[in-house]
């Protein structure tokens, strides 16, 4: 079913929540100011009584990972969160295990009919620990059937964690899994793996190579410096390569090189594939090839004339995750970005949000390259161990390279999430003027596909050199933006999250544009970490702007000019759930009224669960 747009029925309202002049806002201010004081005066006379707060480790480093907790929260008032509230946060067409702690994806791959996906799980607790490697098959990447455990740590070489690995498919149709293990005496190591029946479709049992490790920290590396092998590929000398991140000197990154011809025994190369100061650790690194033509995706394997490859790091530093795109030398193994300043750590990012750890795969069923991710919670461990789950997996996208741009990837959810999609509302040229909201009318908005696309008219001439990215936020108000969408809204505006692009004046008279999401007041809840996120996207003289928009309860996806940049956010809000929940456009420009094309999905319910080991088939 498609409906259509009436403005009779939802007529713009002017928006002074999105104004910091607003006079509603002033007054607003003056009484948190009296509140804040209030509570500063209560916490003096606590204090006094207490011992002084104490900095906590961030879950994980001691054990020498990246964080997996927010300890930031712990000094903030507890919101009494109810179950209801905690029902509604679970996503529902998004990959999550049924309960507990999960991290980063692990191996996926495709195998006779099913698709695979590993990753870190922690079977005992909604908290990082115990890291097992989870397993879930899928034959369209949507659905999920959980299996049992693949791998658990159960040797001296993975007894304190089988951590972030990777799968590589030989051309025999062998699978060999590398995946770093944290040993008895707490030193990063990579070990391998394979299936103990490669005709089993669903990859049920693994075993481990008894001559593991495999691979152990070299001269000059760390203990706790060396992990996350990358799938491998095959080089002109029919040797296999593989990289894996580490540091040196505290601030190099760097991502080491390994030959085999067997993948039992290796051999470390001199020097590294790639190496960029100032950014610290590297982990969870990727490497592959793109076809310069933009239109197909290739095996990781794949050299020769109109390719490069991209180099992507996980930066333990910041947790955000970087990649360029460049030159590879098979003969030498270095890489070489097309762009210095634009190096890995120091220009683009995957992912603009909250999102860390990727990893891709080459799906040899549909000749594509899929990407994965991991979003954790925002909110406390308290709160995550109270609904007894904590993260999920981003929808599955494909990349490309931008041959437009040739500059960038391009990513996109993968096209079996649109069979989700049910009825659907078009929304022609809905005229949204400075400084206004305009409701649109749909019945259910916690889980949806949207197709935007805006039109500006300047009403005034502006020159003027505007500096800035996403600003404080949709109140950050320029000529030409912000202006966008509200999703998890309430009806009074209380509770929101823009997305939104804002384009600003540059000194060449050019607009230089940025895409963004404004989680600040997406919840009234304050122990839930909330930011500002985005980056600059490049809108072409023959585009408008363009955005896509995955909603699924607490997590929002968000892909702009065609997957140019992308941002991944996680919202707790307390009062726009279930059917309180409501969708806006919005434009808080000072010149510009917008024009608004959508075309906007209510989207099913996916099917995860266990696998029903008692049917014959599913």
């Amino acid at each position: 079913m498609e409906a259509s747009f009436d403005p009779e029925q939802n007529p713009p309202l002017h928006a002074p929540l999105l104004d910091r002049s607003s006079p509603r806002t002033g007054r607003f201010a003056a009484i948190f100011a009296c509140l804040v004081s209030l509570l500063s005066l209560l916490a003096l006379i606590i204090n006094q009584t207490q011992q002084p707060f104490e900095k906590v480790q961030p879950r994980g480093v001691a054990e020498g990972v990246s964080a997996k907790s927010n300890p930031s929260l712990l000094n903030q008032v507890p919101f009494n969160w109810t179950n209801a509230m905690f029902s509604w946060q679970r996503s529902a067409y998004h990959f999550q295990p049924q309960r507990n702690w999960m991290n980063d994806p692990n191996g996926p791959l495709y195998h006779k009919g099913w698709y695979h996906l590993f990753y870190q799980y922690n079977p005992y607790s909604a908290i990082w620990g115990n890291i097992t490697w989870g397993h879930a098959v899928s034959r369209d990447l949507i659905h999920w059937l959980y299996l049992p455990l693949a791998l658990v740590p159960d040797h001296w070489y993975d007894i304190k964690g089988v951590w972030t690995g990777s799968a590589t498919i030989l051309p025999d149709a062998q699978i060999i899994m590398l995946y770093t293990g944290e040993t008895n005496e707490s030193v990063q190591v990579q070990n391998l793996a394979y299936p103990a029946n490669l005709s089993d479709p669903l990859l049920l049992h693994w075993l481990k190579y008894p001559g593991n490790p495999v691979m152990v920290p070299p001269p000059g590396i760390k203990p706790d410096d060396f992990r996350d092998p990358t799938t491998a590929w095959l080089g002109p000398d029919g040797t296999w390569r593989l990289t894996m991140g580490s540091k040196f000197n505290t601030t190099i990154g760097i991502s080491l090189v390994y030959h085999t011809t067997n993948f039992r025994d290796y051999e470390l190369l001199d020097g590294v594939l790639h190496a960029v100061p100032g950014t610290g650790m590297w982990e969870c690194v990727d490497f592959y090839p793109v076809a310069i033509n933009g239109s197909v995706a290739l095996d990781t394997s794949s050299l020769g004339p109109g390719i490069k490859h991209l180099l992507k790091a996980s930066l333990d530093n910041t947790k955000v995750d970087h990649y360029a795109i460049g030159t590879y030398d098979p003969i030498t193994d270095k890489w070489t970005p097309d762009n210095l300043e634009e190096d890995v750590g120091i220009g683009l990012k995957v992912d603009y949000g909250r999102y860390y750890a990727s990893k891709t795969f080459f799906d040899q069923h549909k000749q594509r390259r899929v990407l994965w991710g991991w979003i954790n919670e925002t909110d406390t461990e308290t709160a995550d161990l109270k609904k007894g789950w904590a993260s999920l997996q981003t929808i599955p996208r494909t990349v490309l390279y931008d041959n437009k741009t040739g500059t960038n990837l391009l990513q996109w959810p993968v096209e079996e999430v649109e069979s989700l999609r049910l009825n659907s509302t078009m929304f022609k040229e809905v005229l949204v003027e400075p400084g206004s909201v305009v409701s649109l009318d749909i019945d259910t908005t916690t889980q949806l596909d949207i197709l935007a696309e805006f039109e500006i008219e300047p009403l005034i001439s502006s020159t003027t050199n505007e500096i800035g990215d996403c600003g404080d936020g949709a109140v950050d108000r320029s000529t030409y933006g912000p202006f966008g969408l509200l999703v998890i809204a309430d009806a009074s505006l209380s509770e929101l999250t823009p997305i939104y692009f804002r384009p600003l004046n540059a000194s060449d008279g050019t607009l230089k544009t940025y895409f963004c999401t404004d989680e600040t007041r997406s919840s009234k809840a304050s122990d839930v970490f909330k930011q500002v996120y985005g980056g600059k996207v490049l809108v072409l003289d023959d585009e408008n702007y363009n955005m896509r928009v995955l909603v699924d309860h607490s997590i929002v996806e968000s892909f702009a000019q065609g997957g140019r940049t992308v941002i991944s956010s996680r919202i707790y809000p307390t009062e726009a759930i279930y059917g309180a929940a409501r969708l806006f456009l919005f434009n808080n420009a000072t010149g510009v009224n917008v024009k608004a094309t959508l075309k906007i999905w209510e989207l099913n319910s996916a099917f995860i669960r266990p696998f029903p080991f008692e049917r014959d088939s599913v």
